[in-house]
């Protein structure tokens, strides 16, 4: 009889914590935007971006328990997925930093959420964009990227001669891949290649990131920035077999 009251408990317990986060679909241009609510009032947003995988990242099985400690904390959670979903587009190119912008404001619209704290957490080429729509907004609190960049790439096509990201309808500047990264990319050296197309010095200077131009100190991929609006943080260790 003790066991069964006890396993009632623990099963009511569980159900209780994880039962509050109600889930949305946010209409939105060109992104799949998928909102988690506590029942609290005037929650925080939280935005996630995935990165060159594609898809909607935060919004799978991996990133539940993730998603599900920012809502015990208070927070809303706004998982985005900018290309290779529905209605998205299909690889990753000329992406319009607005339309992220404007899928952030449309889940900001709901009552539950306070719009005046917002902030963007990115992975990978996703750190990139989330340091980009930073840029360009100042309705972004905080941000934090993770594996990122400081400078814009190529998007994901087979001649890698467009940007990742536009903005206003004109592509940003990017760093191209010039010849000395061409034999890295034949061997699939990822970080041979980056670093290849680094040595381009007049192209990184026109290709780096806004909010990141006047504090950004490169070594061989591997930085760590602390900024203050609000906070920024950038951090990266190591290699990313995905970006």
């Amino acid at each position: 009889m003790k066991i069964s009251k006890l396993l009632f408990v623990s099963l009511f317990t569980i159900s209780t914590i994880f039962s509050y986060a109600q889930e949305l679909l946010i209409p939105a241009k060109n992104v799949e935007a998928v909102l988690y609510l506590g029942k609290v009032d005037k929650q925080p947003l939280v935005v996630g971006l995935g990165g060159s995988e594609g898809g909607n990242a935060w919004t799978s099985d991996y990133w539940k328990k993730t998603r599900d400690q920012f809502l015990d904390k208070g927070y809303a959670f706004l998982a985005l997925g900018y290309f290779g979903n529905k209605n998205t587009p299909e690889i990753l190119d000329k992406i319009e930093i607005e339309d992220i912008h404007s899928a952030i404001l449309e889940a900001s619209k709901n009552e539950k959420i306070a719009k005046n704290k917002i902030a963007i957490i990115g992975g990978s080429r996703g750190a990139d964009l989330a340091l980009l729509v930073a840029s360009y907004y100042n309705d972004i609190n905080c941000v934090v990227g993770l594996v990122s960049s400081h400078a814009v790439f190529p998007g994901h096509t087979k001649q890698f001669n467009s940007a990742c990201w536009t903005y206003q309808g004109k592509e940003l500047p990017f760093i191209p891949v010039n010849k000395e990264a061409i034999p890295y990319l034949m061997k699939r050296d990822l970080l041979g290649t980056f670093n290849a197309m680094l040595q381009d010095k007049d192209a990184e200077e026109k290709a780096l990131i806004k909010i990141m131009q006047s504090h950004c100190k490169m070594k061989s991929y591997e930085f760590k920035i602390q900024l203050s609006r609000n906070v920024i943080l950038v951090r990266t260790k190591g290699k990313t077999t995905v970006w």
